[in-house]
């Protein structure tokens, strides 16, 4: 790996035998890791409330789930695990830290985390401005939780159940492609989505663009996802024959 590719590679975040330790006594505690029903758990395609500020879906396929995260100042998530799916994190904006059980790593804008399945994490907000994160879950598995500490009282609960209708910028069918939803705008109208082909981001790289992810099978099968950024000094070249989620700021 060259110095270009590993400068934007992601920060990993790895599950030890302490993550797996902890994992086991959760289990036996009764804790559970359930399973979205994707044709039932329809609330998860509104905007989702939480204590530390709120969280939505921006796009969902048969594989991939991403998930966006507002989370206010001086508030943090859960220091929790997804023992079965794999996670990216990147930072839209704002500052924080995640935390893993043995590691810190400070985030910011253009920030990438690869989290495995079975390493707890969490992330708190450091600044004074909200923290705009973008969770790239793959497979899709919404409920795949377990929390190990939470400042909100929400230890060993199940994933919220309540929701809020977004009437503006609602989820919509994607009609190129079976079973794909997305939304096109943040609630906030901060940051929009658009689908693209690999072909015209080569030639249409935008100022505006922040990430490219691809929307890809191989990805889910190898767990591995090549995150591309619209950095100046990112000069990895996309796949010209995939399909990817430009995530932008809507200037």
């Amino acid at each position: 790996m060259n110095f270009e590719s590993s400068r934007y590679s992601p920060v990993p975040i790895s599950a030890t035998s302490a993550d797996v330790a902890e994992l086991n006594k959760l289990v036996r505690r009764g804790a559970r890791a359930l399973n979205e029903q994707f044709d039932e758990d329809t609330h998860l395609n509104k905007v989702i409330p939480k204590p530390w500020g709120y969280e939505y879906r921006a796009y969902v396929d048969e594989f991939f789930d991403f998930w966006a995260l507002h989370i206010d100042a001086a508030h943090r998530t859960s220091m929790h695990v997804h023992p079965r799916k794999l996670t990216y994190l990147i930072c839209l904006g704002g500052q924080g830290v995640t935390s893993g059980l043995a590691k810190e790593v400070p985030v910011r804008e253009g920030t990438i985390l690869r989290i495995t399945p079975g390493a707890f994490h969490g992330t708190r907000n450091a600044g004074n401005e909200p923290l705009e994160l973008i969770e790239v879950e793959v497979p899709r598995n919404k409920f795949d939780l377990m929390r190990l500490k939470d400042d909100y009282d929400r230890v060993g609960t199940a994933y919220e159940a309540t929701s809020l209708e977004e009437p503006e910028h609602s989820m919509q069918k994607v009609t190129a492609f079976p079973n794909t939803h997305m939304r096109r705008r943040t609630p906030n109208g901060k940051f929009r989505f658009d689908l693209r082909t690999g072909m015209d981001i080569f030639y249409r790289r935008r100022s505006e663009d922040i990430f490219y992810i691809p929307l890809c099978v191989s990805g889910v099968v190898y767990s591995d996802v090549e995150i591309l950024t619209g950095h100046e000094g990112d000069k990895r070249r996309p796949q010209t024959d995939k399909q990817y989620l430009c995530i932008s700021k809507n200037l």
